[in-house]
């Protein structure tokens, strides 16, 4: 039987493990050395880490790093690692999904890349009008939502929304297609 703690203890290095992006804290670690003027040389050597741990680190290349060196390293560049429970679920990756229901009835399928630029441009390239007109007919409105969502945040506020609304009139796409 595993104790509370244990339990608890298991869910932490979970998280660790999952959720931790080693490249964004790499970059984390870069930008705050940069802003400190430090060379990678003195900041390694202050951590008790080597120079090249800490360039694969900044450069997303390093796979594992100790929790030891990662709290040497933060606490040289007065950075903090906060740990929180771990959630329920992730958040879907609502424009997989997008994509992926977008290209079910059609042999050349609508990537990822293509579906954000349709919708941050708000231009549907002819090849994939029927692509786009799907999605929009039949996925539902929770995807949609998601979706809209997912890609506003690379978008001013309503960029996104008033361009699926316009595709959608473009398209003549009978049920409406955003919350707004």
């Amino acid at each position: 039987m595993i104790s509370r703690y244990t339990r608890s203890k298991v869910n932490y290095i979970l998280y660790w493990r999952y959720c931790l992006n080693l490249e964004e804290l790499g970059q984390s670690v870069r930008r705050a050395r940069l802003a400190r003027g430090w060379t990678q040389s003195q900041l390694a050597h202050a951590a008790g880490l080597t120079r090249v741990t800490l360039n694969q680190l900044e450069n997303g290349l390093i796979r594992d790093l100790g929790v030891r060196k990662l709290t040497a390293l933060l606490t040289h560049l007065d950075l903090a690692l906060n740990v929180d429970a771990l959630a329920d679920r992730r958040q879907p990756d609502y424009l997989r999904l997008a994509s992926t229901a977008a290209s079910v009835s059609f042999k050349t399928p609508l990537t990822e890349q293509e579906l954000q630029r349709v919708l941050l441009t708000g231009r549907v390239p002819a090849t994939r009008r029927a692509h786009i007109r799907s999605l929009l007919e039949e996925a539902p409105s929770a995807l949609l939502d998601g979706l809209v969502a997912q890609v506003s945040r690379f978008a001013k506020p309503g960029k996104v929304e008033r361009n699926v609304a316009r595709i959608a009139a473009a398209l003549d796409v009978s049920r409406r297609v955003t919350n707004g």
